[in-house]
């Protein structure tokens, strides 16, 4: 269920389903089945409402949805089914069988509302790994779905511009990074390739001409988790601080830092629980990004 306020006159709509994100007009909103993620990764779907498709692989009624928030009208566009059908010919190791689950995670639309990202996830009996992953750009309608990232590992990523993404994830030419991918194209480019080795949630920082990112790195073998700021051009990074995140902030309970700058690009908040529980803290960042 999902509330939609109007800050001006206060009038609230209610709709039935969650939303995961917003297309950039608002006019219309994307989402998933949370019931299905609570199953397959506990901790990003909705706990104590059951997946009517829990015995199905790759249900038909299960997928993507579109939601028109002018007339409340829904429409899937893409299934679980229909992703399933696209073959997956990189590493053997990683690839679906017939005995693997399939679910959606992590939308995102483009900056010029013209089409959305997404992983595309499943886990297979027997394997060590919890699940693999492929990336898919699609059409606002569902149509036009490619696979821009095929090779099984992408991770955390974030629109550069309406054209290119910028993930972690696993290629050929220097294993596992961040790269720029140009979407329905075969171009990727590494960024930060001895810099930036570690997986973490990236984002740009407004207002630099995505020049900076942050970024931040998960937990070492001390507890420390590190936000930080990485300049492309000077091939520069920049720690905003060192934060101990206590034993017990782990697994479903983490508390990953999530850096995330304003819109003017002069400040970050971020959250850690190093002060003794979970808050937001804020830092300027005024003087890296314009010195």
């Amino acid at each position: 269920m999902t509330r939609i306020l109007d800050w001006n006159t206060k009038k609230i709509v209610t709709i039935d389903d969650p939303i995961y994100c917003l297309s950039p007009d608002g006019k219309y909103a994307f989402t998933t089945d949370f019931r299905r993620l609570q199953d397959v990764r506990p901790g990003y779907g909705y706990a104590g409402i059951p997946d009517p498709f829990a015995k199905e692989r790759a249900p038909e009624k299960s997928g993507i949805w579109k939601l028109d928030l002018q007339n409340g009208q829904k429409s899937l566009i893409f299934s679980l089914a229909q992703a399933a059908q696209i073959p997956f010919n990189r590493k053997s190791e990683a690839a679906f069988q017939l005995n693997s689950k399939h679910w959606f995670n992590h939308l995102l639309c483009n900056p010029d509302g013209t089409r959305l990202f997404f992983l595309h996830r499943w886990n297979t009996p027997g394997r060590k790994r919890a699940f693999d992953t492929r990336a898919f750009t699609i059409a606002f309608d569902g149509a036009k779905p490619y696979v821009l990232d095929p090779h099984g590992s992408t991770s955390h990523f974030v629109w550069r511009d309406s054209n290119h993404i910028f993930a972690w994830a696993w290629h050929p030419s220097h294993g596992e990074r961040f790269y720029l991918y140009q979407d329905q194209s075969s171009r990727v480019d590494v960024i930060g390739k001895n810099v930036m080795i570690q997986n973490g949630h990236n984002t740009y920082v407004p207002g630099t001409r995505s020049t900076w990112v942050l970024n931040d790195t998960y937990p070492d073998r001390d507890g420390y988790q590190t936000p930080y700021l990485f300049h492309i051009p000077s091939n520069r990074k920049v720690e905003i601080g060192q934060f101990r995140s206590p034993a017990e902030y782990r697994g479903e309970w983490r508390c990953d830092t999530h850096p995330c700058a304003s819109r003017d690009g002069r400040f970050v908040v971020f959250d850690s629980p190093h002060a003794g529980g979970r808050q937001v803290y804020l830092a300027d960042i005024a003087a890296i990004i314009e010195g």
